[in-house]
């Protein structure tokens, strides 16, 4: 396959975050550069979709501190997300800089398509799912091999539901106030956020 939907739910949402792994660099508010693909293009398209499953946060992110967004998608529910449309070897090597690897790992994306999953390790990000197609593109994302339930929820912090809330918005298909809902109430940051601190996220300096 020459191209695939890469689905982001977390802080790739956001475009200007994107680049960072695509062309290298280090976004606002991490703490942490990327060295970027070996295809530094940009994507060729990016959509706003959503998708089964649910967000949540957990573990302790290095790079935004607090909790990060993974995806279960066997949860119910639905997932507000941003498909962009990259080359396989970009997929490839975000997953690789996701994981902290070197680019250009050869990772059998087609095993994912045909099983629905394919698990690179065990850890955080190292699983990759198959959501579907798009235009007769598979849909793939990058989560944990764990179920929701069976990790402790951890608050995300203001700097990464920032990052998101401004990447969710500016897929142009939802608004501040159904973004900001939809945040608060993912696992992790109920409870910890309300929709109108995640709003105010969007016009804080």
């Amino acid at each position: 396959m020459d191209a695939v939907w890469y689905v982001a739910y977390g802080s790739n949402t956001d475009t200007a975050r994107l680049r960072c792994y695509l062309r290298g660099g280090r976004p606002a508010g991490a703490l942490r550069a990327y060295r970027g693909c070996r295809d530094r293009a940009a994507p060729r398209d990016s959509r706003a979709v959503v998708v089964p499953g649910s967000v949540y946060f957990a573990t302790e992110s290095p790079v935004w501190g607090g909790g990060r967004a993974f995806h279960d998608p066997d949860a119910s529910g639905r997932t507000l997300a941003r498909a962009h449309l990259i080359s396989a070897g970009q997929f490839r090597d975000i997953a690789a800089q996701e994981m902290y690897l070197d680019a250009g790992r050869d990772v059998d994306l087609g095993a994912a398509v045909r099983d629905g999953r394919l698990a690179l390790g065990g850890g955080r990000y190292e699983t990759v799912v198959c959501l579907g197609s798009l235009g007769g593109r598979p849909m793939l994302t990058l989560t944990a091999p764990w179920r929701m339930d069976a990790v402790a929820w951890r608050a995300p912090s203001a700097a990464y539901l920032r990052c998101l809330a401004r990447g969710l918005t500016g897929a142009g298909c939802w608004d501040a106030t159904v973004v900001a809902a939809y945040l608060a109430a993912r696992p992790g940051a109920a409870g910890h956020w309300t929709p109108g601190a995640v709003r105010d996220l969007l016009v804080r300096p």
